[in-house]
């Protein structure tokens, strides 16, 4: 395309040349290649490919040079550079660092996404720092830019909040050191599902839980809340009755009635009548009304 001059070659082109170099020849080619393109194609689109490509590697060091770079260069910028910041912190444990990238785009104004609010939120959550959480989800009400997607993630993480029950003493403490994913990191596999729920994408959703289900790691109530009340919330009644059975047959989990209780109640305390009733009919198949209706 470059060298027969038939078509013009994009940002985005040159975004896609640098993943596809650094997949084939490495991040030091792909390197390279940036670094010898002309002042014109370093846009934001060419300097978030090739932060993409230390953020995949986990090469924090690299990662936060480039970004210190665009954050001085005189380039256009959208929240996915951002993102792949976060995402690196997360991804690496540094999760202290992640309120500064936020601070970064919110003093250059630039509009965070979807994407952006689900790892804002997850690294929160991730230090049972629930109050931010909360705080996050009345910014995103207060939000423009906000769609009907953003509100089903805005509502299903209220719910979740609620009937999950993040702050306990079970979330506090991390799994086995022998383990590979901490009760911290699971949390962020949670959000994860809510963000794609708000997405309407059941394939990714179906993806992630399949996933943390083989994972090395003591499932909890709250992980089987999560998902269930995903499914609900997209009219998937047969899958959340299989995760549901899923649950009462755990070898690892003991089923707790009381958490399915208060999901129950988030869902009506949300105005979600129609889910709390669907929840209400699984509940009764499977031999578990709830607290109130037992009595």
């Amino acid at each position: 395309m470059v060298r027969h001059q038939e078509y013009e070659v994009l940002d985005s082109d040159y975004g896609v040349r640098i993943d596809l170099m650094t997949k084939v020849f490495g991040i030091d080619a792909a390197e390279r290649y940036f670094e010898g393109l002309p002042m014109t194609a370093k846009t934001g689109e060419t300097y978030t490919a090739l932060l993409h490509s230390y953020a995949g590697a986990k090469l924090t060091d690299k990662a936060e040079r480039l970004f210190d770079r665009l954050m001085e260069a005189d380039v256009t910028l959208n929240a996915l550079a951002y993102n792949e910041m976060m995402t690196l912190y997360m991804s690496v444990g540094q999760l202290e660092k992640v309120p500064s990238v936020i601070e970064e785009l919110k003093r250059r104004r630039v509009s965070p996404d979807l994407f952006t609010y689900n790892l804002w939120i997850s690294s929160c959550a991730a230090n049972m720092d629930i109050d931010s959480v909360k705080q996050i989800l009345d910014e995103m009400s207060c939000d423009s830019n906000a769609n009907d997607g953003w509100i089903i993630y805005r509502q299903l993480t209220n719910i979740y909040v609620t009937a999950g029950n993040l702050v306990n003493s079970e979330c506090n403490s991390l799994i086995e050191t022998e383990k590979k994913i901490t009760q911290r990191e699971c949390i962020t596999y949670d959000f994860l599902i809510l963000l794609y729920t708000g997405l309407k994408n059941k394939e990714m959703i179906d993806q992630i839980w399949k996933s943390l289900r083989m994972a090395p790691m003591k499932m909890t109530s709250r992980n089987y809340i999560c998902i269930i009340s995903c499914y609900l919330m997209l009219d998937h009644s047969k899958e959340a009755g299989e995760v549901f059975e899923q649950w009462k047959q755990s070898t690892t989990t003991d089923f707790d009635s009381h958490a399915c209780t208060r999901l129950l109640n988030a869902f009506e305390g949300a105005g979600v009548m129609e889910k709390a009733d669907m929840l209400r009919g699984i509940m009764k198949e499977k031999s578990c009304e709830s607290a109130d209706e037992s009595q």
